[in-house]
């Protein structure tokens, strides 16, 4: 069995891939550059997870035009990053508009290219920012889809095992899974040292400390 996994170089998506492997797959990695402020290490940390993982293949796609689109503080550098703040009723500026549909689309071409049998996913909708293209009722209408838009003898699933589960969750599940968080990257803003204040960091650090864990990367804050 093949799985396309979408690798960003974060913590949900590489223990994502753990999973896949644990599950019987062999590994598909795709990597997206849209221009984020923090490409390099991302791409750093994907490509380190994937060795691991002896993938089968990793390919890179470039979406730069994410950038000229802008309206993303991960995009645009004229744009601060939002910090965390519980209080938020809106979507916050990290938000990339529609990031996932283009990112599915992609690995649907590239798992009907490669004969594969499933795309994974590391979509979050319980304690994560509130995007709509995490949300469960898109991803059923993404299935459709893919059933609607491949031949007939193709039959790839979409898999989102941690749609439904909080951050933490998912760091229990990585934890046995001995995912190396060492070599993940969540932090929207910085390269060198994580800022421990936007949203990605908030949460991530929240679940370490959930799970009396030391979080392995460093941060500034």
């Amino acid at each position: 069995m093949k799985a396309v996994c979408l690798m960003s170089g974060g913590m949900d998506s590489s223990t994502l891939a753990y999973l896949a492997k644990s599950k019987g797959y062999d590994i598909l990695a795709l990597h997206a550059n849209y221009g984020q402020r923090t490409e390099t290490k991302e791409r750093a940390c994907a490509k380190k997870v994937a060795g691991f993982l002896s993938a089968q293949d990793f390919t890179e796609i470039d979406l730069r035009y994410f950038s000229q689109f802008g309206a993303s503080s991960l995009t645009d550098t004229k744009i601060a990053v939002d910090r965390f703040d519980p209080a938020r009723a809106h979507v916050p500026n990290t938000y990339v508009p529609f990031r996932n549909a283009n990112l599915l689309a992609i690995a649907t071409s590239y798992a009907e290219a490669k004969g594969a049998d499933a795309i994974f996913i590391g979509v979050q909708a319980l304690d994560y920012s509130g995007y709509p293209d995490c949300r469960p009722q898109f991803i059923d209408a993404f299935r459709r889809v893919i059933e609607l838009g491949t031949k007939e003898s193709t039959h790839i699933e979409l898999f989102t095992p941690f749609i439904h589960m909080t951050k933490t969750d998912i760091l229990r599940v990585g934890k046995d899974l001995h995912v190396p968080y060492e070599h993940t990257w969540s932090c929207y803003q910085n390269e060198r040292k994580a800022c421990g204040t936007c949203g990605s960091c908030h949460f991530r650090r929240e679940a370490f400390r959930a799970l009396g864990m030391t979080d392995p990367i460093p941060y500034e804050v």
